[in-house]
């Protein structure tokens, strides 16, 4: 953030000082939220959470270096106090799941306001652009990808994994500072209202929707509530700003008539202005392509795995291409450009040959049948076909229609032909996916149905082979990752019967 005085942030968040020997006092750091990752000059934000209340480690905070502590009451250190309003708890907040007082709510509101200020004054000093991305699923590939094609050309600040609510997006915007060119940020929603909200926190110059599928189904009970909320991202846009709208989704597409901001399509449709022709698989899913642009065409050659990361690809190569990069620059880029974001699409090799796909971090519909693809391309690109293990458990907050969703995925397992299926989970939504399987042809053990993760493990143990492929993917509550980092982890190798393992198996990104 700006270098501001605590009277500065005082009067941005409307906040009193208590306890401050000397308002003149700058913050010269970052905003934490995490006592533990205080440094000298940092201003602590005092939040409660699940376990614990960050007011009560204020004392600590200061100990540790910062100047003061953003929070709802006072703390016996040097605080800026934001007073909480009643019944002010946002509904989209993690957070906040046990904020009963509204002092949490007080303290994000006081945390957008100083986002907003800063971000505001970089952009008017004409040094920062700010890039936002939306969409249903694929926004943490494309947020790094962009990191790694704007790179080049500045200086840039994207969140760690997906830090995009209502805390994570505005303690992202703070870390940019007068040395940051880019801002990348990454926008969620579980409801109408939550994209437009976080737009006013960091206001994009550049605004990219990847596309409308069915996560948070739950929340916003329609795909077209869905389309309206995404939506509400180019509708931020300025006039002088760019949308990079994704040409080979008719909702997404629709949304240019909803921006005065220029718009540029994306895709494999014709009509699409940067467009991927003559798609190849390599046998760890990588794309190939080419991409033809209004400056030229280039070959591409992606490190990240899965078809579906091509159109993230497209997204980052129009975005870069707006901001002044030159084509080959970009394709340099993105062929270096790999998973920066923890248990997505990450593939190890084991060192028996196990190639373990760990996309656990999260799942709906659109990125499970995504994977699925990814598993099954990279079984079959070998001379020899090899096994294909599909490992899932429950996908989350998709309402009346989890059911139905989870009941295709089984199905579309067996269509894929998948060699073994192994659902995790007592729940509906889990015995769905393992009947859908059943009911479309699966036979014997082709599917089957485990109670938890302890009985995937042992089943795994037993039976996965050299030369196999696993896909690891369930929504996060479920923890499904304890699978994939089993696989890989130190003595896996022993549990299954073979040679001691002295590492964490070969990270194929990096070898490949």
């Amino acid at each position: 953030m700006i270098e501001m005085t605590l009277r500065d942030i005082a009067d941005v968040v409307g906040g009193t000082l208590h306890d401050v020997a000397d308002p003149e006092v700058r913050v010269t750091g970052a905003v934490e939220f995490d006592s533990r990752r205080i440094g000298s000059g940092d201003l602590f934000l005092a939040l409660p959470g699940e376990r614990s209340d960050g007011h009560d480690y204020a004392e600590a905070a200061i100990a540790a270096g910062a100047v003061a502590v953003l929070a709802a009451r006072p703390v016996g250190v040097p605080a800026i106090v934001v007073t909480p309003a009643r019944g002010a708890v946002p509904s989209n907040s993690v957070a906040l799941s046990h904020d009963s007082d509204g002092s949490g709510a007080a303290v994000l509101t006081a945390l957008a306001a100083l986002a907003r200020a800063s971000v505001s004054r970089l952009a008017a000093d004409g040094g920062l652009t700010v890039v936002g991305v939306t969409g249903s699923s694929g926004k943490t590939s494309t947020k790094d990808l962009l990191a790694a094609v704007l790179a080049p050309l500045g200086a840039v600040v994207a969140p760690p994994g997906s830090f995009n609510n209502e805390l994570g997006h505005p303690w992202t915007a703070l870390r940019a500072d007068a040395g940051t060119r880019f801002l990348v940020l990454e926008l969620s929603a579980r409801g109408p209202g939550h994209i437009a909200a976080l737009a006013e926190v960091a206001p994009p110059s550049i605004g990219v929707v990847l596309n409308v599928g069915t996560a948070h189904l739950g929340e916003f009970g329609s795909r077209e509530a869905i389309a309206k909320t995404k939506g509400e991202l180019v509708e931020a846009l300025p006039p002088t700003g760019l949308a990079v709208l994704n040409a080979d989704d008719p909702q997404v597409a629709a949304m240019a008539s909803r921006t005065s901001a220029r718009v540029v399509t994306v895709g494999q449709a014709a009509n699409a202005e940067v467009r991927a022709t003559d798609i190849r698989l390599d046998d760890q899913a990588r794309a190939e392509f080419t991409v033809h642009t209004p400056v030229g065409s280039a070959p591409v050659r992606l490190a990240v795995h899965g078809e579906h990361q091509v159109g993230n690809a497209l997204s980052a190569i129009a975005v870069a291409l707006e901001c002044g990069a030159d084509l080959d620059t970009v394709t340099a880029a993105l062929s270096g450009a790999r998973a920066a974001s923890a248990r997505r699409m990450d593939v190890r090799t084991t060192a028996d040959g196990i190639t373990v796909v760990n996309d656990s971090y999260n799942a709906n519909p659109d990125s499970v049948r995504a994977a699925l693809k990814a598993l099954v391309s990279m079984a079959r690109a070998a001379d020899t076909p090899r096994r294909s293990w599909a490992v899932l458990g429950e996908m989350a907050e998709l309402g009346e229609e989890s059911v139905i969703e989870h009941d295709a995925i089984g199905r579309l397992a067996v269509r894929l032909d998948v060699s073994r299926v192994v659902v995790v989970g007592t729940g509906r939504p889990a015995r769905a996916l393992h009947q859908g399987a059943v009911m479309e042809g699966s036979w014997g053990e082709e599917s089957i149905l485990v109670p938890d993760i302890e009985a995937a493990i042992a089943l795994l143990d037993k039976e996965v082979a050299p030369g196999d492929v696993v896909l690891v993917k369930a929504s996060k509550s479920v923890g499904l990752w304890e699978v994939a980092e089993h696989l890989t982890g130190p003595g896996a190798v022993t549990a299954r019967g073979g040679a001691a393992n002295n590492g964490a198996g070969q990270d194929t990104e990096a070898a490949g």
